[in-house]
């Protein structure tokens, strides 16, 4: 089957496995490799160079730039963006000398949705990456970070908060009780904050 044929692109330099499921409007650019068992959702983009390791889930409109592997455990939800050269882990331990293969022994990374990763960042398996949240470029994440949280540095640290439309939150106490108040300048979502914890709020 050719590309005219499928719903989905391929580049021609690119490897798909066997027992491989790729969604309508995906693209696989050059020097790619998909391996088998994985699930890759509709209208997500792998540019060049990109691994997705065995049994690998992406979900939809999910886009990972150049230099980036997806190994096995690690689980992408829909709009995660994956800066270029981004490193994904699976395994606390690494021995070259006694290997661990298989998923018994992969500490398993959530990544959720709309979750975005700066150019160069390590994600240290075994964590739960919140929704909306931002990974400043560079960083090195060693624990779970809470939705809408923004860290930066290495290892990274919570320095603030993000707007689903990716603009910078700014919280104020909210008078007899122990929420704070946010509102996006950018796109006006209103949002709570009470500890680590922020939620948007219900229009209307």
């Amino acid at each position: 089957m050719n590309n005219k044929e499928k719903k989905y692109f391929v580049h021609e330099s690119s490897y798909i496995d066997d027992n491989v499921e790729i969604g309508e409007g995906t693209k696989v650019w050059h020097f790619s490799h998909v391996q088998k068992g994985s699930k890759i959702g509709k209208n997500c983009v792998l540019g060049q160079n990109v691994n997705i390791g065995n049994n690998v889930k992406i979900g939809n409109n999910v886009k990972i730039q150049n230099n980036v592997s997806v190994y096995e455990g690690v689980e992408l939800d829909d709009y995660v963006f994956c800066g270029p050269s981004m490193v994904f882990t699976n395994i606390l331990d690494p021995r070259c000398e006694f290997p661990q293969r298989g998923s018994e022994f992969y500490h398993k990374t959530i990544v959720k949705k709309s979750a975005s990763f700066g150019a160069n960042s390590t994600i240290v398996c075994g964590n739960t990456i919140g929704k909306y949240a931002f990974v400043g470029a560079g960083c090195v994440v060693t624990k779970d970070i809470p939705d809408y949280g923004m860290v930066v540095g290495t290892p990274a640290r919570l320095i603030g908060w993000m707007c689903a439309c990716g603009n910078k939150l700014s919280f104020t106490a909210t008078p007899g009780s122990e929420e704070e108040a946010g509102e996006c300048t950018r796109c006006g979502r209103r949002y709570k904050k009470r500890g680590e914890k922020v939620e948007e709020k219900a229009k209307g």
